[in-house]
């Protein structure tokens, strides 16, 4: 595009609230792109959430351009925009805004500006305006509504209210929660604090759990470095110094990414409800429980990888450590240590490898069986991440743990 070039739509403005006035105008589907593009979810560099959107699904892009070169194709939904402040409303002579719609002229830029950046991001969608843009078409008229922000934050949480009630990956919305503030549904209002922990716990470089849990930024990711002899994998990395980062050598792998996130809300949820993480809250203000609460889980999770460091590291399909039953069913743990040190504070990483220590010779994370009391034994990759496995579970441990160190 020319620099300097522009845009000039005839476009309707209506006021919905003292900070938010929409535009909606009708243009050619085969100009969005002109100027608007897409914000991609990631992490930057220093590991914090960029953009929102998911990548384009080929398949549902196909459907949509095989449709839309069919015969009378209709596309009646509006593709939402997030237009940045180089996008004007010039409303005609005459009108009056505070009588209601204004009608008027959009002037959108179709140049980038100094960091490469279109007047406009498309926040829904994408999947519609990339089928458009590769169909076998002169021209596709479609509807759009559009608002003004400069705030990425803002564009997000317009993101989430959108898709929300859609059939997204869940892993997506509750990866772009702890960087919303806008008030949600009740059910996405109570993950957004687990969430934050959740993304803490990823992307905190001093956690345990640093990059093994699996987010769309963080998928499962076997990392293989190069040997004399070819690509070599051992699902295992060699045990670390506490504290000290995984730094895989000739012929190792480390995995990443091999914990569901879903796995560490439930546990996280739990957790806060009516275990450790909640009695944290009751005892700090607002900004100092946060720390405390990742303390606990730090020191938690660093020696749960140390007690059981045969099983942690390898993926579920390996570890019944890393999966879902052995994720919630060891936060029901964590809670009932804490609890026993209550009087204390917070644990340490070696109070808590302590308690842990005598529990290993009753856990099957890898092979064997779990014998679970009365002749009931399960082989070791028989127990599912199901509310009644886990249940059974968590009161094994806890039985023996009672047992073993509480009683004593």
């Amino acid at each position: 595009m020319t620099k300097g070039e522009k845009l000039e739509v005839p476009a309707i403005a209506i006021r919905q609230s003292a900070k938010h006035e929409l535009y909606a105008f009708a243009v050619d589907g085969k100009r969005l792109h002109d100027f608007a593009q897409v914000s991609r979810l990631a992490r930057d560099e220093s590991e914090k959430i960029a953009g929102y959107q998911r990548p384009e699904v080929v398949a549902h892009i196909a459907e949509i351009r095989n449709y839309l070169e069919s015969e009378g194709p209709m596309l009646p939904n509006a593709i939402v925009v997030a237009f940045n402040s180089r996008v004007q409303f010039r409303p005609l002579k005459g009108t009056r805004p505070d009588k209601g719609p204004t009608h008027g002229h959009l002037v959108i830029p179709t140049d980038s500006d100094t960091d490469g950046a279109k007047a406009g991001w498309i926040v829904d969608g994408q999947q519609r305006a990339a089928a458009i843009r590769d169909a076998r078409l002169d021209a596709f008229q479609v509807f759009v509504t559009g608002f003004i922000t400069d705030s990425v934050v803002e564009q997000r949480e317009q993101f989430i209210l959108v898709n929300s009630t859609k059939p997204l990956p869940k892993g997506l919305i509750y990866e772009l929660l702890p960087a919303t503030d806008v008030q949600l549904a009740n059910h996405l209002q109570r993950r957004r604090f687990p969430a934050y922990l959740l993304d803490r716990l990823n992307y905190d470089s001093r956690s345990p759990l640093h990059l093994a849990i699996q987010t769309p930024t963080n998928p499962f990711l076997d990392l293989k470095v190069r040997s004399r002899r070819g690509f070599q994998t051992m699902l295992q990395p060699k045990p670390q110094e506490r504290g000290t980062p995984a730094d895989p050598k000739v012929g190792e792998a480390k995995l990443q990414g091999f914990i569901k996130d879903n796995s560490i809300l439930r546990m996280l949820e739990n957790s806060l409800h009516d275990g450790a993480l909640y009695r944290c809250r009751l005892q700090a203000d607002d900004e100092a429980d946060t720390e405390r609460m990742l303390e606990l889980l730090f020191n938690f999770w660093e020696a749960v990888a140390e007690v059981f460091k045969g099983a942690w590291g390898q993926p579920p399909t390996r570890s019944r450590l890393t999966h879902g039953v052995g994720i919630v069913s060891l936060g029901y743990l964590m809670d009932a240590i804490a609890d026993r040190f209550r009087s204390k504070g917070i644990p340490t990483v070696d109070e808590f490898a302590a308690d842990l220590s005598p529990l290993s010779a009753h856990c099957s994370w890898t092979d064997g069986y779990w014998n679970f009391g009365q002749g009931n034994q399960r082989k070791w990759n028989e127990v599912q991440n199901t509310t009644k496995d886990i249940q059974l579970v968590a009161n094994h441990l806890l039985i023996q743990y009672k047992r073993l160190i509480w009683s004593k």
